[in-house]
């Protein structure tokens, strides 16, 4: 299923899907959650700064000479973008918690950590120093996870 051309595309349908039943059903803000929302801006920032505009690609697949970052954000992650996009739904969820923005947030997650796992596996395929990059970062919280 992970090879099939369309999963990249499925994935990206999922995740937007997600992040806007959570906009929908949100009931209100925190200040808790306004804080973690502009955290996850300002870690979103981070990336594209140090990230050139046509080097990334929303969707998990290998963009034709796509460059390796590794510096800024990234010397300590390798998906900073995704951590951003957990860290904005998280403060939508803390602004307004129910069982159905938890299982909304849940599968969010799991999409974004599919997403970060075929992005992995396309770039291990084509880069050792890709290999290498990964033995020294973690996937989306700096020193942790």
């Amino acid at each position: 299923m992970t090879n099939h051309p369309l999963y990249p595309k499925l994935l990206v349908f999922l995740q937007f899907a997600l992040i806007g039943l959570m906009l929908l059903f949100s009931q209100g803000v925190s200040f808790l959650g306004i804080v973690l929302f502009v955290v996850g801006a300002i870690v979103g920032l981070f990336a594209l700064n140090r990230n050139q505009l046509g080097n990334f690609n929303i969707q998990p697949k290998m963009k034709e000479n796509a460059k390796l970052i590794t510096t800024g954000i990234y010397a300590y992650i390798r998906h900073p973008m995704y951590l951003s996009v957990l860290l904005m739904m998280l403060a939508i969820f803390i602004g307004s918690p129910s069982m159905i923005e938890a299982i909304f947030l849940s599968l969010l997650t799991i999409v974004l950590v599919l997403k970060a796992k075929k992005e992995e596996s396309l770039w291990s395929e084509k880069s050792q120093e890709y290999i290498d990059y990964k033995k020294r970062t973690k996937l989306f919280i700096p020193f942790i996870l």
